[in-house]
């Protein structure tokens, strides 16, 4: 398995996906109780190979990615050779994970306490396994609007 099975509430969401995943390999819904009871294992290996596809459906769809955590912004830009990425560094002991700490971050753009860094990386042999790994490590897949607006304000 290239990357994590997905939970159960993604698997209930994708219901009808799944259904035309199995369809497109000849797999009945009788077929795929039998499989589930008689052979585990396969159907086990069935979940992974249809939540890899979904993520690399929902990888090659990603433009922008952004990982706040208390006192840092990461704001990915995802291109198709390289990642650009804008962080955002607070200094002081605000938690900007938290209204309160987001609107004085919001309100404090130029305070000495806010610090901007810019960065280009490549991506190694696979993008989207690049990108997984931010995915697995807090970031999450977004429309972009913050990376953009600091973009704009920095550069």
């Amino acid at each position: 398995m290239k990357y994590t099975r997905l939970t159960k509430e993604q698997f209930e969401e994708l219901h009808q996906e799944f259904i035309n995943f199995l369809a497109t390999q000849s797999v009945t819904a009788d077929e795929w109780s039998n499989l589930k009871v008689n052979r585990p294992e396969l159907a086990e290996m069935e979940l992974d190979v249809f939540s890899d596809l979904i993520w690399e459906g929902a990888l090659n769809a990603a433009k922008y990615l952004e990982h706040l955590s208390p006192n840092q912004m990461h704001l990915f830009h995802l291109n198709d050779s390289n990642m650009r990425v804008i962080g955002v560094k607070v200094k002081n002991d605000k938690d900007i994970t938290t209204t309160e700490g987001y609107n004085w971050l919001r309100d404090n753009l130029m305070n000495d306490d806010v610090e901007f860094l810019q960065a280009k990386k490549d991506y190694g042999n696979d993008k989207n396994l690049d990108k997984f790994k931010l995915i697995q490590q807090g970031a999450v897949i977004t429309k972009g609007d913050l990376f953009r607006y600091f973009d704009k304000l920095i550069n």
